[in-house]
């Protein structure tokens, strides 16, 4: 069974307009062409009924095509910053730099609000596992805060930019509020999100066992918007986020025969839920696409 993947990459942010589709040239049959014509015209009306503007990017892994909109342009990444972080985890296990069954007694300077259960505890003491499992099944900000501290945040974005992911930028703690009006915001691009979600997917740099836990972790059971626009058979590995006016989603979605992966980033939106039904919205009609060449072949039967 050929594994395939395709990437989705969404931004939304008001005042700023979508921008034109791009696609790569590899030849397809015509009937899959005008399924993906209308899965970008869906997206263009998604984009386009939301307060402020949402971009994608989509990376077909079987063939190679792409198309998407704003995928170049920097956004926050909210908690999908957590996932380079991940990715940083695993890459220092692989070196011996640190294990995975380390146990760490919780810094109560690292406590801070936000998602998440540790700020309510009193001093635990976890291994970097559960911390790595806190961070993304509850987005927990405190275990996120501790992960930083052991991997430090300068090997994560040294990380990035040797990958050839320079604006993927971990700047600061989470919920430090003071960094961000500063400017220090952790920030991405829906490619370069698509690209690292591709990375893990594969396993580049990754030792199997290293890979195949990092995305484990990744599959365990979250309500987000990209989960809500897949049927709940379908597992899918990802690490969404939210901030004020932003909410972000990114992952792997293991379509029958026909995997994808979705990158989600959203900003400057009035209405506090819009980015995130903007993301379920798109992530529905990708699904669609997907299953339907998955489903129905060349020639577009949909045997049941």
């Amino acid at each position: 069974m050929n594994r395939v993947a395709i990437v989705v990459a969404l931004s939304v942010t008001a005042g700023i307009g979508v921008g034109a589709i791009a696609s790569s040239s590899m030849p397809q049959n015509a009937k899959a062409d005008v399924l993906r014509e209308h899965v970008q015209r869906q997206l263009r009306d998604v984009a386009s009924s939301f307060d402020g503007v949402m971009g994608y990017y989509v990376v077909d892994l079987t063939d190679g095509r792409t198309f998407g909109a704003l995928q170049d342009d920097v956004f926050p990444t909210a908690s999908s910053i957590k996932l380079a972080l991940i990715y940083e985890l695993f890459k220092q296990v692989d070196e011996g730099r640190i294990a995975l069954e380390d146990v760490r007694p919780l810094n109560p300077a690292f406590k801070v609000g936000g998602s998440g259960v540790l700020h309510e505890l009193t001093t635990p003491s976890l291994s970097i596992r559960d911390y790595a499992t806190l961070m993304v099944v509850l987005s927990d900000n405190t275990a996120t805060n501790v992960l930083i501290d052991a991997v430090q945040m300068t090997r994560v974005n040294d990380r990035m930019t040797a990958l050839g992911l320079g604006h993927t930028k971990l700047r600061r703690r989470m919920m430090d509020r003071e960094a961000a009006l500063r400017g220090d915001e952790n920030v991405s691009t829906p490619a370069e999100l698509a690209k690292l979600l591709q990375i893990m997917y594969r396993g580049d740099g990754l030792t199997p066992g290293s890979r195949d836990t990092l995305i484990a972790i990744l599959k365990k059971s979250k309500d987000t918007p990209l989960r809500r626009g897949v049927p709940p058979n379908v597992d899918v590995a990802n690490k969404p986020g939210d901030l004020e006016g932003v909410a972000t989603d990114a992952g792997i979605v293991y379509v029958k025969n026909r995997p994808y992966v979705l990158a989600v980033m959203t900003s400057y939106a009035n209405d506090g839920g819009g980015g995130a039904r903007a993301i379920e919205a798109a992530s529905r009609a990708v699904y669609d696409y997907f299953h339907k060449l998955a489903s129905g072949g060349e020639l577009g039967r949909m045997i049941r």
